[in-house]
């Protein structure tokens, strides 16, 4: 491949994920202890980026798989997405702020479709080289979280380099010193700033990326419904209820590992940081991908990812303020569990579905990943600890967190085996001989 074009889709990857990855970790914190919005206020803003995810299939990418060059649509959708994202920095009232952010969803969402489908249309062996350049994604978005560990800090408190005693007591010291009440909350709001700019730049540098044209000449009418059809082939069907389940666990990580960590002694500028150990542990992952696929095979490899799941959960359901480290380290399978799924998933569609209705399909998963799974998982989440929450006598509530952790890590259990005895799939390039009991699915 050629290297300019190697390096334009790295940047791009970095770009598209640093957007993300600048609001999500802390927007829960944000939410609930900044703005005070209710459980149910928060559930919705969570869930712009699922009824975005239902929308971006039925609009986003039947235009791209369709009518308009990936790059050129691409830019447009984080020029409006960045312009909306600016504006959350300065929104503090519910309605306002859902509908902004139900805007950069809405734009947003179908770009991460369309960043896969450049790639994969620009690369000669998706599996040797899809990972290499993902792995960029996931370097940008572990990018926006570390700056998050000195933009909260109240420098104020933090004494001189000679009053500390040195360089490394003053650093610790200025690492251990985050703001409070408003200070914090306005540093907080920096977050969306970063992913706003951050768009921007990407809406410019998108009219660089290698001209990706639609097939709007081949095939069905309205790829979407095509994509659909699919389901039909009982080893998709099977994959696509797998993705099901995997999400609404993957989605739980997002919705309380910040809390738990908090109520587990971890100061709040640390938390983001924190999380983002699963994507420096992804780095690693996404660059072997395809050596695992190539060796085990689609079904293994997807089977370890969601056992990474019930390993990570496992461990946060005995997690304590004595065990704090264990659990932080635990979050190095989160990108162990995301690459082996997730990304593995993409690859499988890119290989098997049809070429016209690619991004589409594509799509149909994000829909489970990033819609249908979340906007049901954040209710269920959140109605789950009001289930296993108890209130002290001065009204503070407290969450049972080893008996919500118990629900994700048993879910994984349920799809690992749901996969291992449902999901024949034809074998990867360069695998074993193909498996009688798989279904051809390209030919569909």
């Amino acid at each position: 491949m050629n290297k300019a074009i190697r390096i334009r889709l790295s940047v791009m990857m970095f770009l598209q994920y640093v957007i993300w990855g600048a609001w999500l970790p802390l927007l829960g914190l944000y939410l609930s202890k900044y703005l005070h919005f209710e459980g149910l206020q928060i559930a919705w803003i969570f869930n712009a980026f699922a009824i975005a995810s239902l929308t971006g299939m039925f609009f986003g990418s039947q235009l791209a798989d369709r009518y308009f060059a990936q790059e050129r649509f691409l830019a447009f959708s984080h020029l409006v997405g960045g312009v909306s994202m600016l504006g959350l920095a300065y929104t503090t009232k519910f309605w306002p702020f859902f509908s902004l952010m139900l805007i950069h969803c809405f734009f947003y969402v179908p770009t991460l479709s369309l960043t896969n489908a450049i790639s994969f249309a620009n690369l000669k062996d998706a599996q040797k080289d899809f990972g290499p350049i993902r792995v960029w994604g996931t370097i940008g978005w572990i990018a926006a979280s570390w700056p998050f560990v000195f933009i909260p800090i109240d420098w104020s408190k933090v004494p001189s380099m000679a009053e500390a005693g040195g360089f490394v007591a003053w650093l610790g010291k200025a690492l251990s010193t985050p703001k409070t009440g408003q200070a914090m909350e306005l540093a907080l709001t920096s977050t969306f700033l970063v992913s706003g700019v951050t768009s921007l730049v990407l809406a410019a540098f998108c009219l660089t990326l290698p001209h990706t044209p639609p097939a709007k000449d081949e095939g069905a009418k309205f790829a979407p419904l095509e994509a659909l059809k699919l389901l039909a082939v009982p080893s998709i069907l099977v994959l696509f209820i797998v993705t099901l389940l995997d999400s609404f666990i993957h989605y739980c990580y997002f919705f309380w590992t910040s809390p738990f960590f908090s109520a587990i002694g971890l100061p709040e500028n640390w938390i983001a940081p924190a999380m983002s150990i699963g994507q420096i542990a992804e780095i690693t992952t996404m660059a072997s991908l395809g050596y695992f696929l190539k060796r085990l095979g689609w079904r293994k490899t997807m089977i370890l990812g969601i056992l990474g799941h019930v390993v990570r959960f496992g461990i946060y359901a005995i997690g304590s303020k004595e065990t704090l480290w264990l659990v932080i380290l635990s979050n190095v399978v989160h990108g162990f569990a995301y690459a082996f799924f997730f990304a593995t998933v993409y690859i499988y569609v890119d290989e098997n579905f049809p070429k016209d209705i690619r991004t589409s399909a594509q799509s149909l998963f994000n829909l489970l990943i990033l819609g249908v799974g979340p906007f049901f998982g954040n209710f269920l989440w959140g109605w789950l600890g009001d289930q296993v929450a108890t209130k002290t006598e001065a009204g503070e509530k407290v969450i049972n967190f080893t008996q919500l952790f118990l629900v994700p890590m048993t879910l994984g259990l349920v799809a690992a085996v749901l996969l291992a005895i449902f999901f024949h799939p034809k074998p990867t390039k360069e695998a074993a001989p193909a498996d009688p009991l798989a279904e051809p699915v390209a030919s569909v």
